[in-house]
């Protein structure tokens, strides 16, 4: 069999961020405001200050109003939550991020909890996760598992109706929702976790392979049923045998291209997409706060 078809998402994503612009543009032109995504930052953690820098920086590209806000690593909860309110009343800010994890002393549950669902473009609210379960257009939807069902879609050309999906992993912030997402396009869904019995035997079945538990290369080649199309979520660091780091995904890329019609790449598949769903969320929610019609993006 060929080599699969590499799903391309830092293309997708760079064409989803023009759509967003665009309507962003139109936004303004039309109203004369403009959407504005706030994000807050707990501690020094530095992948989390790669990705707020990563977030401001697309999000003003967009041409949006971007806020950042950088606490200090020993911020206690009250102070946070305080901060979470003032942004919650702030009518120039219409999305709001908490950059996760948070240091221990905090409870991120209390925290997401806080958001206003309305302004909450994370999707973690647990108004917007009962929405989102219950079918109501209203819910603001996880960026990650968003960004796979467009890279879905678009590949399959709009329909998954029918198709055998696994999703492997089952955390509040991509397999569940994921799993959500895929049931409401038609798909026939398993969830897989730690506690699965045979696993490859399971990951066989599937048409579609939904790969996010964070354990690098786990999933096989072998594993796979021929033509599955894999989406792999997982960015795991890993050491080269020359010194250094690579990025890796959750599956085993080489020994699963050869067997996989088609698959996301690490870096440059899901990731991407990660980010300019949370600029797309930010019109939504914007449009929404506003009762503008939404765009097409």
């Amino acid at each position: 069999m060929a080599e699969a078809q590499i799903i391309d998402g830092k293309a997708f994503a760079a064409g989803l961020r023009e759509r967003v612009t665009a309507a962003v543009a139109a936004l303004k032109a039309d109203h004369g405001k403009t959407p504005g995504l706030a994000v807050v930052l707990v501690g020094e953690d530095p992948a989390s200050q790669v990705y707020v820098r990563s977030k401001g920086k697309q999000t003003v590209e967009a041409g949006m109003e971007s806020f950042e806000f950088k606490m200090d690593a020993s911020t206690d909860q009250e102070t946070l939550l305080a901060k979470v309110r003032q942004l919650n009343e702030d009518p120039t800010v219409n999305g709001i991020l908490v950059q996760l994890p948070l240091p221990k002393q905090i409870d991120e549950q209390a925290v997401l909890t806080e958001i206003n669902p309305d302004k909450d473009v994370d999707g973690f609210h647990v108004v917007n996760v009962g929405r989102l379960n219950t079918g109501n257009p209203s819910a603001l939807v996880p960026c990650t598992p968003l960004g796979c069902v467009l890279l879905l879609r678009d590949h399959f050309k709009g329909s998954l109706a029918g198709k055998k999906a696994i999703v492997l992993g089952r955390s509040n912030i991509v397999g569940k929702p994921m799993t959500t997402l895929l049931v409401q396009e038609s798909c026939t869904v398993t969830v897989a976790h730690s506690r699965t019995v045979d696993l490859p035997a399971e990951v066989a079945q599937a048409d579609i392979v939904i790969a996010a538990v964070g354990k690098p290369e786990m999933v096989q080649g072998s594993w796979l049923k021929s033509g599955a199309v894999v989406i792999d979520v997982g960015i795991n660091r890993i050491d080269k045998p020359d010194g250094g780091t690579r990025l890796v995904g959750d599956v085993d890329f080489a020994s699963a291209s050869p067997v996989a019609s088609a698959i996301t790449p690490v870096p440059g598949g899901v990731g991407p997409m990660t980010i300019a769903c949370l600029l797309r969320n930010t019109v939504t929610a914007f449009c929404r706060q506003n009762g503008y019609p939404e765009p097409d993006m």
